[in-house]
């Protein structure tokens, strides 16, 4: 099911980084993300609610570098 909220995201497996892009275009880069975290999150049904329940609140993160305003 599309999200309402994503429009894409990537896993850095190496650095543990995944990447976030809002529907908004805002792009924020997760630290620490363990891989299943990402796996599942790429297997949910509804992406945006297990972003929510899963990561949001609990992952250090900061804006990437091209959000746009």
């Amino acid at each position: 099911m599309p999200s309402t909220v994503i429009r894409a995201f990537d896993y850095q497996p190496d650095t543990k980084i995944l990447e976030v892009t809002f529907v908004s275009g805002r792009r924020y880069r997760y630290r620490e993300v363990p891989s299943n975290i990402y796996q599942e999150m790429q297997a949910a049904f509804a992406q945006g609610e297990y972003f929510n329940s899963h990561i949001r609140g609990r992952y250090n993160f900061e804006p990437a570098a091209s959000n746009q305003n």
